[in-house]
């Protein structure tokens, strides 16, 4: 097989040795614009998982690597005048050029064909001339280009600016440096690469950049720039460019590429021409790298299964890997994006968000790292060592014992809105589980109002005694508190329970929705009414008839439920809003009609009592609802009284393309807490410990919710104690002796463990 690969940098390298290592017969030929050792930027990161992957790949590759790394165990970090460092991360670097090297060594060494200064412009005829034409050149690949029918890329700009320059300061901790200017701020992120040298990116955001004339600067006035910025911490080193060969473009916009598809008959992208992951990951040559791995793993299989078959086992093995480190790259790229808000944090509590900012690392693996930092951030963050999230939290005058919430969710086992033996034993058991604070489902205003039939209400005379004895039990039985949730469908209500058909319409016994306009939720749902401003009225004071119901079955807290689709979310969502009153149009006009629920529910609720909201932070949708607006939906119920905001995300339409992973709401709390100043709840797939005490100490919310695992597991904050050897976590009575079995086990475990 003829293999022709565009673009001679690692990724095209390193695939050209492993085909030529395992297949010497095939003739490979390596093209590359530029000269051999031209290049952006200065050194390379790997972990070890990444090493190992080499030295089974191309042990004599991976050996020549590791001969040339420096190590490095550290993060330092400098804001705000302060210091802050963490160890045990293990990081191993090495010159850029000298990587090249090697590869190109290596490569010559096996027989492959390489030709720098050869720019191949007409990609069509080359691959006529091979049986496999790949396309290893780079982000801005003509490659893909030429074929971008076929593989359907996404390009996304990103909001900043960034240079990639060297340093004759040799650091001994991949090191962060934040820097405010009178237009904003500035980021460093540099390691050292050599016994001499460091790699030294200077990252700001667009409007900061212009606004410092750094858009007609040339490398020399960039270098004076960032020199005098960074003095203080060069100690006197000088900066470096090695970019002449991009004619002068010293300051970049980072895009992140994906693709729907990765090959096209006998043409396959690899590297940043599949997907681009951002620097502050440090993931680039070591996805690239992969990604040569399981193209040449998958060609093993070609002479029996065919090219096309082998291509599709390279993308179907690699695209779910990237996928994930996108997804982690992501998270940190809106981080960098946005130091503005994260700086009105403790620089303690600044420097921890940065260190999880990507969700891959979480508390416990902070731990492994480096026991005595995550001691000291757990003393900073509660008063004393114990995981944030058995760290008490108030909301006007209640206390929650710890962070710990069981999510909203239906269970459809109402009738006619009435909670009954299953209610109490189902939220019975969570409180006794050991979560602060207990959340009901959606519980209806009005009998239209309900999803289901077997949907939760509050709006007959005996559903006050009903949810009381569920309240009592919750208060005389546990330490929990219990929040009542109130909602109304809207347009996704008259459907069957959700394990008969999830939003299916009911076969019979169908009642009439309302809804801000007549849009029906999906095809096959009935279409609403648009409500007049006489049944919006009514339906506002069942909101308000239903609080004062609430106050009488004895809730510590309410919720008002404008998220998901149902009927105040419909009046937020432009998709859902069409009206031409004063209720549609803008956003200020679509939140008219919630926030006057909600002012009229807060005026009858005690002033003690805590009142939220929660809402869908986007609509995984273009032309709905954004994170941008969601800050301002936040901004607007916070000043008509709302102590916390619920930050949940989509179901407001079926068209919605979610972007799902772990903890994958909780950017949006993130963004919320912080630009807004007011209390978060997180939800949506956050599964564990880490996640949760990272979530907390990072400030990304103020309280957790889990559903799925509260429904695997009622005693979810119980068992989590003894996982993390708290003691102090407190359990009924009748279950002490469980408590001092379950917690010896875990003892036992770790032990046979370490």
């Amino acid at each position: 097989m003829r293999v022709t690969c565009i673009g001679g940098g690692p990724a095209g390298l390193y695939l050209g040795i492993l085909i030529k290592a395992r297949f010497p017969s095939w003739p490979v030929r390596i093209a590359e614009r530029n000269r051999p050792l031209d290049t952006f930027g200065w050194g390379v990161v790997f972990s070890d998982a990444t090493l190992e992957n080499l030295r089974a790949a191309d042990e004599p590759t991976q050996r020549e690597i590791t001969q040339a790394f420096a190590h490095w165990d550290d993060i330092e970090i400098y804001f705000n005048g302060h210091t802050i460092r963490s160890g045990g991360h293990g990081f191993s670097g090495i010159s850029r050029k000298r990587l090249l090297s090697i590869l190109q060594h290596r490569a010559t060494e096996l027989g492959v064909e390489l030709s720098f200064q050869t720019d191949i412009t007409d990609v069509a005829t080359e691959r006529d001339r091979c049986d496999l034409l790949v396309g290893a050149d780079g982000a801005n690949s003509r490659v893909r280009q030429s074929f971008a029918d076929e593989f359907q890329p996404t390009l996304e700009r990103r909001g900043c600016r960034y240079v990639w320059l060297g340093t004759t300061l040799p650091l001994d901790a991949f090191t962060f440096i934040f820097e405010r200017t009178e237009h904003g701020w500035f980021t460093v992120h540099a390691y050292r690469f050599d016994e001499e040298l460091s790699t030294f990116i200077v990252e700001c955001r667009e409007e900061t950049w212009l606004a410092h004339g750094l858009d007609t600067a040339d490398s020399a006035q960039t270098i004076a720039f960032c020199e005098e910025l960074f003095e203080p911490y060069l100690h006197g080193h000088r900066l470096l460019t090695n970019s002449a060969h991009l004619r002068g473009r010293d300051w970049l916009n980072f895009t992140r590429v994906s693709n729907e598809h990765w090959s096209t008959g006998n043409v396959v992208l690899l590297g940043d021409a599949a997907h681009t992951a951002h620097f502050s990951v440090g993931s680039g040559t070591k996805l690239a790298l992969e990604d040569a791995i399981g193209l040449a793993d998958a060609l093993a299989g070609v002479e029996s299964a065919g090219l096309e078959k082998a291509l599709q086992q390279y993308e179907a093995s690699r695209k779910l890997e990237v996928l994930k480190l996108q997804n982690a790259a992501r998270n940190s790229t809106e981080w960098f994006e946005n130091i503005a808000r994260y700086a009105t944090l403790p620089p303690e509590q600044f420097a921890y968000s940065l260190l999880t900012r990507s969700q891959r690392i979480g508390h416990e693996n902070l731990r492994l790292r480096d026991t005595t930092y995550v001691d000291r951030i757990e003393r900073w963050f509660g008063g004393r060592a114990v995981p944030p999230m058995f760290v008490p939290f108030r909301l006007r005058g209640l206390e929650l014992q710890n962070r710990i919430v069981v999510s909203p969710m239906d269970m459809y086992s109402s009738v006619d809105g009435t909670p009954g033996d299953f209610h109490l034993v189902h939220l019975g058991t969570r409180a006794l589980g050991g979560a602060g604070l207990i959340f009901t489902e959606m519980t209806c205003v009005t009998r239209e109002g309900r999803i289901s039939p077997g949907c939760a209400g509050m709006y007959l005379p005996e559903h006050v005694p009903a949810w009381k004895r569920i309240v009592d039990f919750v208060h005389t039985s546990s330490r929990a508190k219990i929040c009542l949730q109130l909602g109304h469908s809207g347009p996704k209500g008259s459907t069957k329970l959700l394990w008969e058909g999830m939003d299916e319409p009911l076969d019979e016994g169908n009642w009439p929705l309302v809804a801000p306009s007549a849009i029906p939720y999906a095809s096959r749902n009935q279409a609403p009414s648009e409500l007049t401003r006489a049944e919006m009225v009514e339906i506002r004071d069942a909101f308000v008839r239903a609080a004062g119901m609430g106050v009488e079955a004895g809730f510590d807290m309410l919720e008002l439920h404008c998220a998901h689709g149902y009927l105040l979310s419909s009046f937020i969502t432009p998709l859902r809003n069409h009206r031409h009153d004063e209720y549609g149009g803008s956003l200020a006009n679509r939140l008219r009609y919630p926030l006057e629920v909600f002012r009229a529910m807060r005026a009858v609720w005690p002033e003690e009592r805590p009142m939220s909201v929660r809402i869908s932070a986007t609509d995984w949708v273009d032309g709905g609802i954004n994170g941008e607006d969601a800050v301002e939906i936040a901004r607007a119920f916070k000043l008509e009284g709302a102590d916390l905001i619920d930050v949940s995300a989509g179901q407001t339409t079926p068209d919605a393309k979610p972007v799902y992973g772990r903890m994958f709401q909780t950017p949006y709390s993130d963004k919320i807490r912080n630009e807004v100043g007011i209390a978060t709840m997180a939800v949506g797939n956050i599964t564990d410990v880490d996640q949760v005490d990272a979530i907390l100490a990072g400030a990304r919310a103020d309280l957790v919710a889990l559903g799925r695992p509260h429904l695997a597991d009622p005693f979810w904050t119980l068992h989590a104690a003894a996982e993390l050897g708290y003691e102090e976590a407190p359990w009924p009575v009748q279950y002490l002796s469980g408590k001092e079995q379950l917690e010896r086990l875990v003892a036992r475990a770790k032990d046979a463990a370490s």
